[in-house]
Parts: structure tokens; sequence; C-alpha cells
């Protein structure tokens, strides 16, 4: 028979050997960005799969998530024939001829993919030739990753099998991001863990058992662990803003993040009241764009107001120590002088 302890069972009984308080969660350091309690929110735009394999719109996104004030950009990277089905690739979908141009133009497509859409004037379209389409090259990652530096932020990338991992290991990013729906590939976890670099860790679709298993393997690394609601749009009632602070109790050495996938800011606002030390969000230039990951997606101008207001509760929270404060004393001594 199986028995389950609770976390907070395990909690009260490190206190009590202890005798004192449980430790803070320590600081992940992050390229040049420090991650923590005491530091300012870390902000992550998620570029995804919203560039579709164009580089001058991935270095669009990467400027506006710089002029919006994030920290960094994160990509995800798929090794096409590994990832997918040969079931799923060859899945017919409908594919905006301007990404699958441009992906002919880069020869990024398989030979024979070339043939079938020039030959059907891009009317016989499959998953294949978009997966395959929005896949960078090392050399447009490295370019990317560099152009990103120059704009002072962190690029990395969510590696979706251990391949992957050795693609990315090439460019040699800072801090790799193990995505929800890889909690649970221990192979994935492994290799990304033995990299020896930080890993932020999003939980969505995934039990606190999974959850916790995760970080057991991954606690050897500095690491972040996000709340994830991994549907999209995610509706706000689903969110359960309350696991943030519950988080924190649960994996007290470790700072806790979110990751949202609703529309508009106002739950990722809330996010930071609740004291997410990491806020990550899909950026786009347009909702209206192709792509699957669009309308769920910040514009550049929600981007930015996003970080203004979380810097704006981070300055408004303050202390939690009662005292007069001097702007109040002017309107104190013009009070006590007054009959």
């Amino acid at each position: 028979m199986k028995f389950h302890i609770p976390p907070n069972l395990i909690s009260r009984a490190i206190r009590y050997i202890t005798k004192g308080p449980i430790p803070a969660a320590k600081d992940v350091k992050i390229d040049n960005f420090t991650v923590g309690r005491a530091h300012p929110c870390f902000f992550v735009a998620e570029l995804g799969i919203n560039h579709n394999g164009i580089m001058d719109m991935a270095k669009k996104l990467i400027d506006a998530a710089a002029d919006a004030g994030a920290q960094a950009v994160k990509f995800q990277k798929r090794t096409v024939p590994v990832f997918y089905s040969q079931e799923e690739l060859s899945r017919s979908v409908p594919v905006d001829r301007h990404v699958l141009e441009n992906a002919i133009s880069r020869g990024v497509l398989p030979e024979n993919s070339v043939k079938r859409l020039l030959g059907s004037d891009f009317k016989d379209t499959t998953r294949g030739d978009y997966v395959w389409a929005r896949e960078f090259t090392e050399s447009e990652y490295k370019e990317l990753f560099d152009y990103a530096k120059q704009k002072n932020l962190v690029a990395f990338a969510s590696p979706w099998d251990t391949e992957s991992v050795d693609f990315m290991e090439k460019l040699d990013p800072p801090v790799y991001k193990v995505a929800s729906a890889s909690i649970t590939n221990h192979d994935l976890l492994e290799k990304i863990k033995n990299t020896g670099k930080p890993i932020i860790l999003s939980t969505g679709m995934s039990t606190m058992d999974q959850v916790h298993s995760a970080v057991q393997k991954l606690k050897t690394n500095p690491l972040i662990i996000l709340h994830t609601v991994s549907a999209y749009p995610a509706d706000e009632k689903d969110l359960n803003l309350k696991l943030i602070p519950k988080l924190k109790k649960i994996f007290p050495e470790h700072p806790i993040g979110y990751s949202g996938h609703e529309r508009g800011i106002s739950a990722s606002l809330a996010a930071a009241v609740h004291g997410a030390h990491v806020i990550e969000r899909h950026i786009t230039l347009d909702k209206k764009m192709f792509g699957t990951d669009q309308g769920t997606s910040l514009e550049p101008h929600e981007f930015a107001d996003l970080i203004k207001h979380v810097n704006t509760i981070r300055e408004a929270t303050g202390d939690g120590n009662k005292r007069i404060l001097p702007s109040e004393k002017v309107i104190l001594r013009k009070n006590s002088n007054s009959k």
C-alpha cells in the first residue's frame, strides 16, 4: 500500500526538526539577471511559434519585447521527425501561403513537400509543411540569439525532445524551459538537468504528485516553478491563482512564477499580487496573424502595459511595516494645528 504524505506535513516536520523557519527561496541567476524575492519581476516574452519561421518577424517580436521592458524571449524547439508522428505530419490543414513561400526560400522543407506544394499551387498543404516551416536552422537561431543579446534580452527555448536539447546546447543558452507537456517526460528532464543550467518548469496539465516528481528530479539545478493552466485561451475561472502562494509554501526553496494563456492582462496582474517572481506571456505583432497561438497572445502595447502595471504593484506593495511617512507629516502637522 502506498502512503501519500501531504507536503505541508513535511514542511512542518522540517520546521520542527530545525527549530527555525523554513529558508526563503534561493535566488536564481539567469545571465545578467537575478530572479528572487528581493528582485523585480522577471518577464519572459514567449515568441513560441508566432514568428512562423520568418526571420524578420522574429526580430520584430524581439524588438517589441525589448521596447515593452521584458528581460527574456523564449522560443520552442522540436525535432520534427522525432516529435511528430507520420500520421500527424501528413494531416491536411490550411497553411498561409506566405509562410510556405518563405520556408521554401529558406530551404527548410523536405524536397517532396516542395514538389507537392509547387505542383498544387500551394493548395495541397499539410501539418508537416507548417511545422517544418516554423523551425529555425542553427545559423538562424544564432543570429536571433545574438540579436536578442544586443537588445539586452536573454534568449532561450523550451526543447520538446532530447535531440532538441543537443541542438540548443550548440547555442549555449543560459537557461532552459520545461514545457507543461514535457513534465512527465523523464528522459527529457534528465537531459535538460544534465546541462547543469538553470531551469524554468511549467506545471500545466499535471497533478501535484507529478509536479513533486519533476521538482525532485530537477532540484539539483537552479529551479524556477511556474503555475500554469494549459488551455488556449484559459478561462479566468480556471486560473486558480491562489496556487501561487501555495506553491511558495510547498516549494519554499524555489522562486515561483506564472505562465499565462488567458486573454488580457488582468489575471497576470493578479498573479503579481500573489507574489509571482516570473511572468511569462506569449507575444504577437497582431492577434489576427496566421498561427494557433496568436489569438491568446499579447500585442506589444498590452505587454508594455503588463510590465508597467506589475512594476507599479511592486512599488506600491511596500515592506508591510507601519510608520508615519514623510509625505504624511505635512498633513499631520496641518491637522494637529487646526482647531
